[in-house]
């Protein structure tokens, strides 16, 4: 008779097993935003110089067409390192500590209000959030996409309003950021497309961005034991709602 499998040590060889096709994937993603760097500086570099050698002597359809490479090579270059930057996520070591959300919070809203001074943003943040158990810099950057979002699709609201609120999950030792916005908002059935890389519902001349912010924000709440939801309307606005852990002990 076959000994039965010990489940705890089935569970380990699946999590090692995971932890392998996590790392190769990794590694992959690395590899493909490092190693085409140096083709596309070449595209760019060589339509450079024809742009300034040939320029005179070229019609203006194709000084048009030599626009238009360099300008794809640029955009391909933004690409890669949103790939680059989804790497670091993955690979980052990991150190929850105890975070201020209402320090933090108030510094990313300070940061993105200092970089669009020319914009009238209704900041409504409530007092007294809570600490939470994360790694500083990935929640840092799990809020700066998702608040950054709110900035960018508020762009045509008169005033802009962004509400920041916290509240305790049903699930012990975890709370919700809820972050609320008057803005564009999106088509529910549309859903599936947020995580997505490069996952876009709008167009690129509606709002700037490579459709990357989500999926960094996801993946970093996802290292720390985090989760993310978010619902929304279109011409309405959107609520994205980060799950963080709050069971930090000192």
């Amino acid at each position: 008779m076959a000994d039965t499998p010990d489940p705890e040590a089935r569970i380990a060889a699946l999590q090692a097993e995971l932890a392998a096709m996590r790392a190769d994937m990794q590694h992959f993603t690395y590899a493909v935003s490092h190693d085409l760097r140096a083709p596309l500086r070449h595209i760019l570099s060589y339509a450079q110089l024809v742009q300034e050698d040939a320029g005179p002597l070229l019609s203006a359809e194709v000084q048009e067409f030599l626009a238009t490479i360099s300008d794809s090579a640029r955009h391909m270059g933004v690409l890669l390192d949103g790939l680059a930057a989804l790497s670091r996520v993955g690979t980052a070591p990991v150190h929850l500590c105890a975070v201020s959300l209402q320090e933090l919070v108030s510094a990313v809203c300070s940061e993105l209000a200092a970089h669009h001074p020319e914009r009238t943003i209704e900041w409504r943040m409530a007092t007294g959030l809570p600490l939470v158990q994360a790694g500083p810099a990935l929640l840092r950057q799990a809020l700066t996409q998702v608040l950054g979002n709110a900035v960018k699709f508020t762009a045509q609201r008169q005033p802009a309003v962004i509400e920041v609120s916290a509240a305790r999950e049903p699930l012990a030792g975890f709370v919700t950021l809820q972050v609320r916005d008057n803005g564009a908002g999106f088509n529910p059935a549309q859903q599936h497309q947020l995580f997505k890389v490069f996952g876009r519902l709008h167009s690129g001349k509606q709002f700037n961005g490579i459709g990357m912010g989500l999926v960094l924000a996801q993946k970093s709440l996802e290292r720390m034991g985090g989760a993310m939801r978010m619902d929304g309307v279109v011409g309405t606005g959107c609520t994205v709602q980060l799950v963080i852990r709050s069971d930090y002990c000192a």
